[in-house]
């Protein structure tokens, strides 16, 4: 008799009961086996020894931790990380700063700089309802769109200046035109410099921590000459912010006075394999806590079956299947994905639930719109993933 892997109804009730009590956010008694496939699930324990890390190196190193939202998406892990001492949150759109204001949260960081009518205006009255609000400029040009819409606004803006640190998509020249920037910004009477930023994207992805330590320093140079030069000049900067989780470990030796980093929540495989201080070929020091859980739906051919995550999921063949390090992956479509495994390996069962580990956290967690936290097989909670979607929630 084929083994179909069908859980046992909760309390006899039949399955559609259990789908609206999963819609109704009623979890008692739910297992990983009562999910619907693809989702993506968080182990507890992994995901508070990752916090716990992250926030034991802020206080041991006095280098303060403003991580970013983007990785998540989720105001309940935001929650946690400030309860545990970071001193705000960063964010990639104006939405998501808009929502965490909305929720309670006060002390964030926009690590962009807005561009055209809707988001200067956005930008401006968030900061008129939060005066904790800031956001990064790079730019003359939007410095003075920004400080006509305050003017307008009779709103006083908090701005960090974004110093160019290798990553070319974002950063005015360091030095002398960072600096002229700042003092740009300092003379409004409606912005306030709040500070400098320089996000040095690059390096935290080099393999090899030593390599890495290098470049990290390297691309930090612009932005501590920067940083001495607005002393120099009499100019507040209050904070330096940057880095990132592969650099969490090396930026204490920087100009930095804050970390944003964000992946060490959960990792995922393009993390984990550019190494750390003491182990060269995989980056142990947080643990893989999140997964896409997707279910087997078919073996039309030997050696290999279908699963229900594809292209949809952010199925990529760099991903990894929990516990099966010798099950590879292929893109298989919209919908679809498929698993290869070799002629001596155990072959996996239709109906079989699969957990694999995502390349990149952030495109990952847009596909989907909520997390369930798993203790072990049992759901305890299930979170929702927020500030994604289209432009309205950029």
């Amino acid at each position: 008799m084929a083994n179909t892997d069908l859980p046992e109804a909760n309390g006899n009730r039949p399955w559609p009961d259990r789908e609206a009590q999963l819609v109704r956010g009623e979890l008692s008694g739910l297992a990983k086996a009562d999910l619907p496939t693809p989702c993506l699930v968080v182990e507890q324990g992994v995901l508070a020894g990752n916090l716990a890390r992250m926030a034991s190196h802020s206080r041991a190193t006095g280098l303060r931790l403003r991580p970013h939202f983007k990785v998540h998406r989720c105001v309940a892990i935001a929650r946690q990380q400030m309860d545990l001492g970071a001193i705000g949150i960063c964010t990639a759109t104006i939405a998501e700063a808009e929502l965490l204001s909305q929720c309670g949260i006060h002390d964030i960081l926009w690590t962009s700089q807005p561009a055209g009518p809707n988001k200067i205006h956005r930008a401006v009255a968030l900061a008129a309802r939060n005066p904790n609000f800031m956001f990064a400029v790079d730019s003359p040009e939007v410095v003075d769109l920004v400080e006509q819409a305050a003017t307008a606004a009779r709103t006083v803006v908090g701005l960090v200046v974004d110093v160019y640190a290798g990553l070319t998509r974002q950063g005015i020249e360091a030095g002398s035109p960072a600096l002229a920037l700042a003092q740009r910004v300092h003379a409004s009477p409606w912005l306030r410099l709040r500070g400098l930023m320089g996000y040095a994207g690059w390096a935290s992805h080099t393999h090899g921590w030593e390599a890495r330590r290098e470049r990290s320093r390297r691309e930090l140079v612009g932005l501590a000459e920067t940083v001495e030069l607005c002393h120099r000049a009499g100019l507040p900067v209050g904070l330096v912010s940057g880095g990132c989780t592969g650099t969490y470990d090396i930026d204490t030796d920087s100009v930095l006075t804050e970390l944003q980093c964000g992946s060490y929540v959960f990792m995922d495989t393009e993390y984990r394999a550019i190494g750390s201080r003491h182990q060269a070929g995989e980056f142990t020091d947080f643990g893989l806590a999140l997964t896409v859980m997707a279910t087997v739906t078919g073996r039309p051919q030997p050696g290999q079956c279908t699963i229900d995550a594809g292209d949809k999921a952010v199925l990529r063949p760099t991903d990894r299947v929990r516990g099966m390090p010798w099950v590879t992956i292929e893109n298989q479509g919209a919908e679809y994905g498929i698993l290869h495994w070799g002629p001596q390996d155990e072959p996996l069962r239709i109906g079989q639930r699969v957990e694999i580990y995502p390349t990149i956290l952030d495109q990952t967690t847009n596909a989907s719109e909520r997390f369930y936290v798993a203790d072990g097989d049992r759901i305890v909670d299930a979170w929702p993933i927020m500030g994604r979607g289209g432009p309205a929630q950029r």
